[in-house]
């Protein structure tokens, strides 16, 4: 399963307004950024998903992994920090992208006045520019865009975990203090119901035919399924898109 391709797809192709008045919000945000790194010592990465960029400042602790950038920052052209993803353990980062986008459609459905309450925050394991790994504290917040509720910038913190806690990976409310496990959300939002019944009955190797009998409906309605099925999760066939929306939890 490609998750990162799932996530791209699903940032990049949002309808966003006009970039008209935004400059300040984003010099403000990259502040904010560069804040992070200098106060926490921690390695930030500010995403733009309406320009596909990525602002990066280098805390201090950016040297223990061996790729310290400075304080002032470079941009590169992607809001994939792929130099710092080849330092995540391959286990830790497959499951970073799932709990993204987990994350994501949560946060899309939380009414807008209450999508800033929420952040993700998460363990991994990084490796030292000696070569051994080390725990990290991995904390993500999405900014929608302005007026329009878009999510438009995400901001991910790497830093030292000093604290453990139980779980792999949480959803926080910053206000309530509530914790929410995101494998318990599911991604709901991301095919519809009556996706999700095709699928159930494609996983259990039914045929078209079959379907459209099974749910009273016609042939060319479960073709039309199909097709959506497989652009949403970003899948060739009907074997990928069965594994991908088990690994999502979806069915």
């Amino acid at each position: 399963m490609d998750t990162k391709k799932i996530l791209n797809n699903e940032f990049l192709t949002q309808e966003f307004a006009p970039a008209q008045g935004n400059a300040d919000a984003l010099g403000g945000y990259k502040e904010l950024a560069c804040g992070y790194a200098r106060l926490e010592n921690a390695l930030a990465v500010l995403s733009d998903m309406r320009r596909n960029v990525s602002y990066i400042y280098y805390g201090g602790f950016a040297r223990v992994l061996g790729i310290d950038g400075g304080l002032s920052g470079k941009m590169i052209s992607s809001i994939w920090e792929d130099d710092i993803f080849s330092l995540i353990h391959p286990d830790d980062l497959a499951g970073k992208h799932l709990q993204e986008l987990c994350f994501f459609h949560f946060v899309k459905r939380q009414p807008k006045s209450r999508r800033a309450d929420y952040y993700l925050m998460s363990k991994l394991r990084m490796r030292t520019a000696t070569g051994s790994y080390v725990p990290v504290l991995h904390r993500m917040y999405y900014v929608e865009f302005p007026h329009d509720g878009v999510l438009w910038l995400a901001l991910c913190l790497y830093s030292r975990l000093i604290c453990d806690f139980a779980s792999q990976c949480m959803i926080v409310n910053s206000i309530t203090g509530q914790i929410i496990q995101p494998d318990k959300q599911g991604n709901s939002g991301l095919l519809s119901a009556r996706e999700k019944e095709v699928l159930v009955l494609i996983d259990r190797g039914l045929a078209s035919k079959d379907i459209a009998e099974a749910l009273c409906i016609s042939r060319h309605t479960v073709s039309r399924h199909r097709q959506e099925i497989l652009a949403k999760l970003q899948v060739r066939n009907s074997i990928e898109a069965c594994r991908v929306a088990k690994d999502l939890r979806l069915i």
